[in-house]
């Protein structure tokens, strides 16, 4: 009977690989197996798939947390607005252009601007930021993950020189997402705004947390539905983990487990996407960034903030890498990645139908 089951699952499997698609219930029971058989023969096509695309390279994205100030009060993040115990910071234009000129000589080609959705970086700001870490290194991609603004504001920050924009949807079911968030954020608006990005131009990223509060098996399978409807460059997905200053933080993190599984199976539902192996990976679990790779993913992000702020951008407890100096970050993920038999590169690592 065990035979049986593991034939059945590898051959869903390999038909994932061929046909990019499955039933929900095909989905789903993929997502419920724990048989490390079959696991392991999912990771191996998910390895299989990624390794036709992009050989052996782990890109490299250069992570700039560049404010730590949130207008919004999402229930479970600890730079929420509502969090009055968040010590909080702002970097100047200088201190950002600082972090752009170190990476570069370190060998970063893509810079990542992530920050709560901070009013105070106006548009104009944000124009400037983007306009000055273009005009000293052409050569590098500009990645926003900034949340939500108005499509004005999204065409003004691409037409300033930003390539790729990361907003993750968190969750695809709407009656979810709201049980996330605030009465005064929207699941439409989250929504129309990955549209917007898209139609602008932007390589769009967009993901989920695995393991949130309420969320069942049916929500991750309606994600994945999601993403292949809407197709994004690159996918961020980590387990959620809770922060003591949050309303969830007496609940369950989610799982390393379940990451990997999403991980592999958006690699094969979605070939040429680019897929980070994430800190909250890495926090769970010390060889969760490693097990990320053997599962799909091609992408890391080291942190290029000044160290006296690290520690300050905190979405959720206990996490990792907030002490070490630029250069140690690289040293470390670089040793790291090639214990899979991988290897960093330095290219801007577009993704495909982008090269």
């Amino acid at each position: 009977m065990a035979e049986k089951r593991i034939t059945y699952f590898k051959e869903i499997i390999d038909r994932l690989e061929k046909e990019k698609n499955l039933s929900d219930d095909e989905f789903k029971a993929l997502l419920e197996t724990e048989d490390e058989e079959v696991l392991e023969y999912l990771y191996a096509a998910a390895r299989r798939v990624r390794e036709g695309i992009y050989g052996k390279d782990v890109y490299l994205r250069g992570l700039i947390e560049f404010t730590n100030f949130c207008k919004n009060n999402c229930k479970y993040c600890g730079i929420r607005n509502g969090n009055k115990n968040c010590e909080r910071y702002r970097l100047t234009f200088e201190q950002i252009i600082d972090c752009c000129n170190i990476g570069y000589e370190l060998g970063f080609r893509t810079f990542v601007l992530q920050g709560g959705e901070d009013m105070y970086y106006t548009d104009e700001k944000m124009e400037m930021i983007i306009r000055e870490i273009k005009r000293l290194h052409p050569d590098c991609a500009i990645t926003l993950s900034i949340g939500e603004k108005e499509r004005e504001s999204f065409r003004r920050f691409f037409e300033a020189g930003a390539d790729r924009y990361l907003l993750r949807h968190e969750t695809a079911d709407k009656a979810h997402y709201e049980m996330l968030h605030p009465s005064d954020m929207s699941f439409e608006h989250r929504m129309q705004s990955l549209k917007d990005l898209k139609e602008i131009g932007y390589q769009v990223g967009c993901g989920m947390m695995v393991g949130s509060p309420y969320q069942t098996i049916d929500h991750m399978v309606k994600d994945l539905r999601f993403l292949q409807d809407f197709r994004p460059q690159m996918v961020g997905m980590g387990p959620f983990i809770p922060h003591h200053d949050t309303e969830f933080k007496d609940e369950k993190a989610g799982t390393v487990l379940m990451t990997l599984k999403l991980l592999a199976i958006v690699r094969l539902l979605l070939p040429d996407v680019l897929l980070p192996a994430t800190t909250a990976l890495g926090t769970l679990d010390p060889k969760g960034r490693e097990k990320g790779i053997l599962a799909g993913a091609n992408v890391v992000m080291p942190n290029l903030s000044p160290t006296d702020v690290r520690g300050k951008y905190l979405l959720y407890d206990n996490k990792i890498c907030t002490g070490d100096e630029a250069a140690e970050c690289i040293r470390c993920m670089t040793g790291r990645v090639e214990t899979t038999g991988y290897k960093v590169v330095s290219s801007r690592g577009d993704h495909v139908n982008f090269v």
